[in-house]
């Protein structure tokens, strides 16, 4: 969710943090602020709303400075303003400090200074953090060369919660300090300058190198270098890495919005996605980063997968894969939920964490908590680098490159190919003969061109979406393999168009779900010629006879749909097993349409965050 970036360097700090401002736009945020140091003053402007808003106030109040913090918020605690936008400041006006995540125990904290005569300017946990940092500064030495590091450091040992922060101090010009505790941080390194931010998008095309801080982390960055010190640890390593992503990856590239770029990156990000990992001769595939031989593999008794919305949505698709093709129990589970209950795990199970950005907060706990029960956990991220990636044992990266758009598209595809990778692997160990699993494989080597088939006939769709754009809620129906794919397609609705949209299996209709149909709610079935197809005709039948509209998602060839549906359109004829792959994405496309028709703003949809980093 919200965004950091610091700077020290030789340039002019404010274009430098604005444009790292902007390239965190996707993540979500309702504010957004910046303070530069320059002549032993702190110069602090910060604004609700848009980054534009913040642009506009600093065109008429400029700051210099070469070194800074910026922000963009995503409230917690306080309703979006300028005064609970960061950076936020401490009792004595001279220390600044932007902060990500939560400090759960700040009403204790703030009731403690407020006794000892501090005065609050906002309703945030931040400037409870900011005071106590500078509490535990004006208590320390003038003459203790670290005592910015310090009072950093003492400050935090008080805290309950998770935050990634940076900070600066009017007496320190040239130091700037940042700390992470459960919500991601990293050090940019470039040419004599550097960075610290929530994400390494913020830095490409300016650092060359980064470091992934870790949990406890507290960085001193100077001129010369920087110093990296734990909470938690006596010795502290760590790695420098190369900068992948380049500048132009996360460029719109003429398209008017990142979510249908991404959209259309698809058949190139599962080529990225299958790319070396499928063995034609020995009609496998090959995941090696899961580092298990064989012999681990075929000691795997049960599967638990866990993720947050649409990972999990992943997970359930991978679900079906698994226990289809390996015939092992899997168990998909929110992450926020898997954290908290007591779920019975023992030796021979094994979990995957699914998630993007590989930061996601619930996904890492539950991650911890799986670690803590001594079970081997696997990530499935996207992020190289990442907390997740770093934390598990093993895991598939998914290459999909960098997704902007808050709504989840590509990287979704993604962890579906994966998963069906996977699948396709335990498997060629357990019970798929080398018959079936060449003709699988052969099968998945096709989707890249049978994705771009879907996406080439976008204006069927767009038909669609702008015919229902009016209706007040939305069903989402499918079965088997297409359950997971109807809670992504309800997802995806609501998450761009604000439309009320469910997700059930088509067969809960006559459970209670079909109380909701009626002439202005249209559903959408998923119905691929699949083991379950004559059940989803007699589904349809049901809504046709109480009047409600019915969209259908089919395959090719299939003339029988068009009398039944209202609007009908057809996937590529394929194994059920890949079907969900091309099924999502006319659903990803009918929610981009029918937002575009209703003047959503559709990378960046009220309330959400692309990266969810706190509880």
């Amino acid at each position: 969710m919200c965004g950091i970036v610091g700077y020290l360097g030789q340039k002019e700090a404010q274009p430098l943090l604005l444009s790292g401002l902007r390239r965190l736009e996707y993540r979500g945020y309702d504010s957004s602020g910046i303070a530069i140091l320059d002549k032993g003053q702190l110069g602090v402007v910060k604004r609700k709303g848009r980054i534009s808003e913040l642009e506009l106030a600093l065109q008429k109040q400029g700051l210099p400075g070469k070194i800074g913090v910026s922000h963009t918020r995503w409230a917690t605690h306080g309703i979006p303003s300028d005064a609970n936008a960061h950076p936020h400041l401490d009792q004595s006006h001279r220390l600044a400090i932007v902060h990500n995540g939560v400090i759960e125990n700040y009403q204790l904290l703030k009731q403690r200074l407020s006794d000892s005569g501090h005065h609050f300017e906002s309703e945030t946990d931040t400037e409870v953090l900011a005071h106590l940092i500078g509490e535990a500064y004006d208590l320390l030495p003038p003459q203790d060369p670290q005592r910015l590091e310090n009072a950093v450091r003492s400050a935090l040992t008080e805290v309950i919660g998770t935050y990634g922060i940076a900070v600066i101090h009017a007496d320190c010009p040239n130091l700037l300090v940042g700390a992470r505790r459960g919500s991601p941080l990293i050090l940019g390194i470039g040419n004599g300058e550097f960075f610290l931010s929530s994400d390494v998008t913020a830095v490409s095309g300016q650092a060359q190198r980064v470091v992934y801080l870790s949990d406890g982390d507290i960085v001193a960055i100077r001129p010369d270098g920087f110093d990296i010190s734990s909470l938690t640890r006596p010795r502290v390593g760590f790695e420098i890495s190369e900068v992948e992503k380049t500048e132009a990856e996360a460029e719109l590239g003429g398209y008017p919005h990142y979510m249908l770029k991404e959209i259309f990156d698809q058949p190139e990000a599962i080529r990225n996605a299958m790319r070396g990992r499928l063995d034609l001769e020995e009609a496998t595939a090959k995941l090696g980063g899961l580092n298990m031989n064989p012999h681990q593999l075929l000691r795997i008794q049960r599967i638990v997968i866990v993720g947050c919305g649409t990972a999990r949505h992943a997970g359930i698709v991978g679900e079906y894969l698994i226990e289809s093709l390996a015939h092992l129990p899997v168990e998909v589970d929110y992450a926020s939920e898997f954290r908290y209950r007591n779920a019975p795990l023992d030796g021979e199970t094994v979990v995957f964490a699914v998630s993007q950005s590989g930061e996601t907060a619930d996904t890492l706990a539950a991650v911890r908590e799986a670690k803590r029960k001594g079970m081997r956990v696997l990530g499935i991220c996207n992020q190289v680098g990442s907390t997740i990636a770093r934390e598990t044992e093993g895991g598939v990266y998914m290459h999909a490159g960098p997704e902007i758009g808050v709504a989840a598209t590509k990287s979704f595809t993604s962890q579906v190919l994966v998963f069906l990778l996977l699948a396709v692997l335990l498997g060629r160990l357990r019970y798929l003969s080398a018959r079936q699993g060449k003709k699988l494989i052969e099968a998945i080597e096709k989707l890249p061109d049978q994705v771009t088939s879907v996406l080439s006939r976008h204006k069927e769709i767009r038909a669609i979406a702008e015919k229902y754009a009016d209706a007040e809620a939305m069903l989402f129906l499918g079965r088997q393999f297409q359950y997971g794919i109807a809670l992504e397609g309800a997802l995806k609705m609501k998450e761009i168009t604000y439309i009320r949209a469910e997700g059930h299996p088509a067969a809960e209709l006559k459970h209670g779900v079909i109380a909701l149909v009626d002439e202005r709610i249209p559903s959408i079935f998923l119905c691929p010629q699949d083991g379950v197809y004559d059940k989803n005709v007699s589904n349809i039948a049901e809504v046709k006879a109480r009047r409600g509209p019915v969209i259908a998602i089919a395959s090719e060839g299939d003339d029988r749909i068009g009398k039944l549906a209202d609007d009908v359109f057809l996937i590529p004829q394929c194994s059920e097993l890949l079907a969900p792959i091309l099924t999502v994405v006319p659903l990803q496309l009918l929610a981009y349409y029918t937002a575009l028709s209703l003047g959503r703003d559709i990378d960046k949809p009220r309330n959400l965050a692309k990266s969810v980093t706190v509880e």
